[in-house]
Order: C-alpha cells, then sequence, then structure tokens
C-alpha cells in the first residue's frame, strides 16, 4: 500500500477533535486498509472511528462493536469495525471470521489489536491512542500512515 514508518504524533482535547481526526484519514484512504488501535478503556478509539466513518460517507453510526465483535459501516468505502477485546485465541480469532477481510477493498479498524497483534498484516496502520495531562487530552500516535493529517 505504500505506508511509511514515520511516526505522527498529535493531541486533541477533546472527542469531537478526536472524531475530526479520524475524518481527516477518512478523506484519503483508499480502501483495503488495516488500522490497528491500542489504547485504554475510554481512550477515543471507538471516538476515532466514528470519525472514521463520518469521513467515508456512513454517517454518524459507529458504536463499540464489544457483543457483536465486527460492525460493517457503508459509504464510500465500506468499513469493517472490529473489537478484539474479547478474543484470548486463535480459535475466537477465527471464529469472527477477520480472515475473510483481510486483502479487500474494506477498511478494517480493529480496536483493542494488541489482542490479535500476530494476525495484522505487515502494512497495518497503528494508531495508539493514550490519556493526556486533562481529562480530555488525548496522546495520539500514528505509525505506518504516509497520508497527511
Amino acid at each position: 500500500m505504500g505506508y511509511s514508518d514515520k511516526e505522527i504524533n498529535l493531541t486533541t482535547n477533546s472527542a469531537d477533535e478526536t472524531q475530526a481526526l479520524g475524518e481527516r484519514l477518512a478523506a484519503q484512504l483508499r480502501g483495503g486498509e488495516v488500522i490497528a488501535f491500542t489504547g485504554g478503556m475510554g481512550a477515543g478509539k471507538t471516538a476515532f472511528t466514528r470519525g472514521i466513518a463520518i469521513g467515508l460517507g456512513a454517517g454518524d453510526v459507529a458504536s463499540s462493536p464489544t457483543f457483536a465483535i465486527v460492525n460493517e459501516y457503508t459509504g464510500r468505502l465500506t468499513l469493517e469495525h472490529f473489537d478484539m477485546y474479547r478474543i484470548e485465541s486463535w480459535d475466537d480469532l477465527y471464529s469472527t471470521g477477520f480472515f475473510d477481510y483481510l486483502d479487500t477493498e474494506r477498511v478494517l479498524v480493529i480496536e483493542w489489536s494488541e489482542n490479535v497483534e500476530a494476525a495484522l498484516p505487515e502494512d497495518v496502520i497503528r494508531v495508539d491512542i493514550g490519556r493526556g495531562y486533562g481529562d480530555n487530552e488525548r496522546i495520539i500516535t500514528i505509525t505506518g500512515w504516509k497520508g497527511v493529517l
């Protein structure tokens, strides 16, 4: 896909700003990207994903798929939103159908990607979201992204 190992470090100060960052990233997606999120509970992974869905024209539809494992949103590109929080084994991962989505024109967003690290493709876009100093501040580190944010 032509991604690089450069690292982008950004700070957002609200869920709306985190969502807007997702929208900016979505504007440059071509299809086939795998975006792997890491960050604690309530860090902003779903807000970022909501921005991607909005940016792809699917609307304000993204919510945490913790109990469904995967949600699908259709816009300019199809977005598959995975939550791997409860995935503990290869059998669990296979049961999600995850491997059927790889190497397609769909955009895959994976929350709790650290639980499926060994299954991620080489050209994955990594997004780590950590808490900053204030309650709403988020420190976002993106690697593997060649676009501009």
